[in-house]
């Protein structure tokens, strides 16, 4: 049993990860550049620095670069009216569940401390988290550990009593090289064979694993 969550925070709790795609994509084309779903999902999981270094490649010219990432940041950062990515099937109702049985919960997340608070807090679930750990405060990002246990120091408790759930092939392996285990809830790429090999589970949605907190988390009772 375990007495902690662990959540990555993009394409698993909130629904961010298709809208960036997306955002990139059509950036991309305005600059004429072409970037296929599949060369994009490789970057996903990835800390910012890395997902930089990783599009840069894409756009060949760093003039060009430059100019398509100013033109994401403006539809994605902006300060009047910064878009809301609504939360994922199951997010609220389990982290009711949790909080309501006293398992104290974290984020782990690619995305920066400051955006991750923000984002959970325009869709009203960022009280649910008792520690937040941002890909800014890591000198390397997912698939490296360093991310996850930074969250399970900061809610005070040994990996191996945190359960982690993340939908990316790179976050898996970060909570699996963290001694994490780790539920995985695929978003935008079907689980690899590796992730499947060091996953507890493959879930379709978090409603899923709802049922599943008696038996992971010790709760006798769903409805307390």
């Amino acid at each position: 049993m375990f007495s902690a969550a662990i959540f990555d925070m993009d394409g698993l709790l909130i629904d961010s990860e298709r809208a960036i795609m997306n955002t990139w994509i059509t950036v991309g084309h305005e600059l004429g550049v072409h970037i296929r779903p599949i060369d994009y999902a490789e970057i996903i999981g990835r800390s910012l620095p890395e997902c930089h270094a990783m599009l840069a490649r894409m756009f060949a010219a760093k003039q060009v670069f430059q100019e398509a990432l100013t033109r994401v940041r403006q539809r994605l950062h902006s300060p009047t009216s910064p878009p809301v990515f609504p939360l994922k099937i199951g997010v609220h109702g389990l982290l009711t569940v949790l909080v309501n049985a006293g398992i104290p919960c974290a984020v782990a997340s690619s995305s920066s401390g400051q955006e991750i608070r923000s984002r959970l807090a325009r869709v009203g679930v960022l009280d649910f988290f008792n520690a937040i750990a941002g890909g800014d405060e890591v000198a390397r990002g997912k698939p490296d550990p360093a991310v996850y246990e930074l969250a399970a120091s900061r809610l005070g408790k040994s990996p191996g009593n945190c359960l982690a759930f993340e939908d990316s092939e790179n976050g898996v392996l970060s909570a699996h090289r963290a001694g994490i285990q780790v539920v995985a809830v695929p978003d935008m790429k079907q689980p690899s064979v590796e992730v499947i090999g060091v996953s507890l589970t493959i879930l379709e949605n978090l409603d899923r694993a709802i049922e599943c907190v008696p038996a992971w988390f010790g709760v006798e009772d769903l409805a307390k």
